[in-house]
């Protein structure tokens, strides 16, 4: 292999057919990023993500959506009305050399069109289909409408984001982060794929997953329930900080440059902790009475937890910028860290360290942009973005004629009846 052309990562000789919309897209990009094939097939004229702004230079376009860049390296794209004959006629072609198809379409819709598992399954019996979709495929909700918000409420996390009563009594709920629901369901989604390629290798045939959003949502709330059905305990939202079913102390603190230090100090209070926090504050001329025999005593310690937090700690951290207070704690094993803006991350000496910022070229641009780059270090078969995201049907021709054997002509007869 020459020097120029990088090994190939652990999915390359796999191909996926990927069906999805915003709900799905982070899960072919997974798997694309791994070296896998993605073919992303789109209606005529693009679907509706590219509508997603924000837009490279502020000027919406279905070509310029910053969004759709993201979830969509790495796949080759091409257009097909599946609603048509012949448009079904070419996906079940696509399909009987295909690995996995990803899909995101309501329960049902595939199967309207002649296209559910079974009759693609007879005829590619190693082949895998992964339906991801709000509530599955069954059962009294799988029909209902949803977002990534109300996943967010209908799956528990909601219940457990937002302010305790110390801080806004009577608080509501507040939602995490925008996509926060479809990237869990996209998550749990690349791992079931990935374990029934692994069952495909020992078993020799595919299977049929149906995956939920609602379902991954639920498997992501961390303690909540397995404290209620084990200690019949409900967990309360408290600031900044885990849910938990007693009042914990806070965890945030604002420096002296106004941004937030996260300190992990509660739950470590022994003697041994506060003789070193005492040394680290002390370092600084701010051990206050921290340094005192007294506070080798278990019970003293107890009993003095808010003084030495909400005072002492507190105090501490005002006094110095937050990069600073964080690292000095870091130096002596603490587990405190800054709260950063995501636009800061950019500038974070350790990502660029690890080279996590990744340059993706867009030819048709003449120009480059970064993108985050992987979640791990592959050193036998390394994670790549291959190609920025696909135009419209950039890769029709390549697809439907050199591969699939159609004429020129064909394609542009295809192309005149909107069935691409």
């Amino acid at each position: 292999m020459s020097r120029t052309q990088p090994p190939p990562g652990p999915l390359a000789g796999l191909r996926i057919l990927e069906l999805v919309d915003g709900t799905g897209q982070f899960c072919g990009k997974l798997l694309g990023d791994l070296g896998a094939d993605v073919v992303k097939i789109e209606p005529p004229g693009g679907e509706p993500c590219r509508h997603v702004g924000p837009f490279l230079d502020d000027v919406p376009h279905p070509e310029r959506s910053l969004s759709f860049w993201y979830y969509n390296t790495s796949k080759r794209g091409i257009t097909l009305d599946l609603e048509t004959a012949d448009g079904r006629q070419l996906f079940g072609r696509l399909a009987a050399t295909s690995d996995v198809i990803l899909e995101t379409f309501r329960p049902g819709f595939l199967a309207s069109l002649g296209l559910d598992y079974e009759p693609l399954h007879k005829q590619n019996s190693r082949l895998i289909m992964c339906a991801l979709t709000s509530f599955g495929q069954t059962g009294p909700w799988r029909d209902y409408l949803s977002s990534d918000l109300l996943h967010m409420a209908a799956g528990g996390e909601m219940a457990s984001c937002g302010y305790d009563e110390t801080d806004a009594s009577n608080a509501p709920p507040i939602a995490p982060g925008g996509g926060n629901a479809w990237h869990m369901g996209n998550h749990f989604a690349y791992m079931a794929i990935m374990a029934a390629l692994v069952y495909r290798t020992v078993a020799g045939r595919g299977q049929y997953i149906d995956a939920s959003i609602h379902e991954a949502c639920a498997l992501t709330t961390e303690a909540a329930i397995a404290n209620y059905v084990y200690r019949g305990e409900v967990v309360r939202r408290q600031t900044g900080r885990h849910h938990a079913a007693n009042p914990t102390p806070r965890t945030q603190f604002r420096a002296k440059d106004g941004k937030y230090v996260c300190a992990l100090v509660a739950g470590r209070l022994n003697p041994r902790y506060v003789r070193e926090l005492a040394d680290l504050l002390d370092s600084y001329g701010m051990a206050g009475d921290l340094k005192d025999p007294k506070y080798q005593d278990p019970v003293v310690i107890a009993a003095s937890t808010s003084h030495i937090i909400d005072d002492l700690v507190a105090h501490f951290i005002a006094s110095l910028p937050a990069e600073e207070v964080y690292h000095a704690a870091q130096e002596r094993g603490f587990t405190w860290g800054a709260v950063r803006a995501s636009e800061a991350l950019l500038d974070d000496a350790h990502l660029h360290d690890r080279g996590f910022w990744k340059e993706v070229e867009h030819p048709e641009l003449g120009r480059s942009f970064v993108y985050p780059g992987e979640a791990a270090i592959y050193n036998g078969s390394p994670w790549r973005i291959s190609r920025r995201a696909p135009l419209i049907g950039e890769h029709n021709t390549e697809i439907f004629c050199d591969e699939l054997g159609l004429s020129r002509s064909q394609l542009c007869i295809l192309a005149e009846n909107h069935v691409i």
